[in-house]
């Protein structure tokens, strides 16, 4: 069976109250128009056909590798579909067409509406929503569609005036149920987006808890479609996993967290805390009130406590920095102890710059490290530092500016 899917994505929908094109739309962190895109991938090997208005590049943009149709003037659907079988791949037996508004139809019923239609010896199959209402999705034949002349049709022709043809001419008409009612939602309004989300979010987090992941109250449990989470974590309340997120094995995230496009290692912690495009390696933690920037990287066994921010920054294995400190555009050894209310100067108005503290340094309470600068292995900061040169290896800093003395130098 070689098999096209049609997607229309042509509706502006004038209930959305918007200038955004209804198909793009996010719905759990993606365009709407994604779902039916990537259901139809599943489905077919051939390259999905999408309907959409003149000058949608916006998506086009969005969706990339497909073959994108544009409706001209107030056509119906049924005429377009027509008008664009010349770009069905050859050999085409079935034309399965789709919406861009209905994200919640799952590969599973649209496969039974394509193998019903495959077994009928009529021109089409109907797929139907409660009480077997027709819900405008269909599977056609495509040597049917190919005969139909379309100097016969009005411009307003539906794909419904498709099926009456074939009614028309003696032809079986057969129909499939939609798994769940939900599957039938389709998007017109704000409310019906708010809907569909509910719908696709208890989708997603029954996966992932079937899948061994404990999610302690789904109800305020948010997961992106392309997150990614490993057995045995434990997801606490109101928790927000976004983007292409990969947790790992252990972890426990939350509550009242948010991680988008971040990779977590195994037997992580994060207690309420931001976390943005940064990496943590297994046995690191987090939080509470933490913010993990792009750049961060948290190495195994890091810890970075409350009210601290790292932005384009390492924490070395085992490094800790306990509370109240920003560390930007920073490299910290292994070992190293960052106190409460330590600083990295890293920006002098024009450009920023790097600070490198080595392993085992001991960086006191208050201090302010002006960058580029470098502390020592072993070095120390006294509380209230302002370090404006390099701290030599076991070398002790301390006063404003800092001064440097050996460490078996007496004070």
């Amino acid at each position: 069976m070689k098999l096209t899917a049609v997607i229309l994505a042509t509706d502006r929908g004038p209930g959305m109250r918007s200038d955004r094109p209804k198909a793009l739309h996010p719905l759990a962190g993606r365009p709407m128009v994604t779902y039916a895109v990537e259901t139809a991938r599943t489905l077919t090997d051939a390259r999905p056909v999408l309907i959409v208005e003149r000058g949608a590049g916006v998506v086009r943009e969005a969706i990339g590798d497909a073959v994108f149709v544009e409706q001209t003037g107030q056509w119906g659907a049924g005429h377009v579909l027509l008008q664009a079988r010349d770009t069905f791949p050859v050999p085409t037996d079935l034309v399965l067409v789709t919406r861009a508004d209905m994200p919640l139809l799952t590969v599973e019923t649209l496969r039974r509406l394509a193998e019903r239609q495959q077994s009928n010896s009529g021109p089409v199959t109907v797929l139907t929503g409660p009480e077997q209402r027709p819900i405008d999705v269909y599977c056609f034949d495509a040597a049917w569609l190919r005969q139909i002349p379309l100097v016969l049709l009005q411009e307003e022709c539906l794909l419904s005036d498709l099926v009456e043809i074939a009614v028309a001419e003696g032809l079986p008409v057969e129909s499939v149920p939609v798994g769940d009612g939900d599957e039938a939602v389709r998007i017109n309004t704000r409310v019906h987006l708010a809907q569909a989300e509910r719908v696709l979010r208890r989708r997603i987090n029954e996966r992932w808890m079937l899948a061994g992941v404990t999610i302690v109250d789904p109800a305020t449990t948010y997961i992106e479609p392309d997150v990614t989470i490993g057995s045995d974590a434990t997801i606490w309340p109101n928790t927000h996993l976004r983007g292409r997120t990969v947790i790992g094995e252990h972890c426990h995230i939350g509550p009242n967290s948010i991680v988008e496009d971040c990779h977590i290692g195994d037997r992580c912690r994060v207690l309420a805390s931001v976390l943005e495009q940064a990496v943590m390696e297994n046995d690191a933690d987090v939080g509470p009130f933490g913010h993990l920037r792009k750049g961060a990287r948290l190495c195994e066994g890091a810890h970075m406590g409350n009210f601290g921010e790292v932005k384009k920054a390492t924490l070395g294995p085992g490094a800790k920095m306990g509370h109240f400190s920003y560390l930007g555009d920073t490299e910290v050894g292994a070992g190293a102890n960052i106190g409460a209310g330590t600083i990295t100067c890293n920006y002098d108005g024009v450009h920023k710059h790097e600070t490198v503290i080595e392993e085992d340094a001991f960086i006191g309470s208050g201090s302010m490290l002006v960058a580029p600068v470098r502390v020592g292995k072993g070095a120390t900061t006294g509380a209230g530092s302002v370090v404006t040169h390099d701290v030599p290896a076991g070398a002790v800093a301390y006063g404003t500016p800092a001064r440097v003395r050996s460490e078996n130098t007496p004070s």
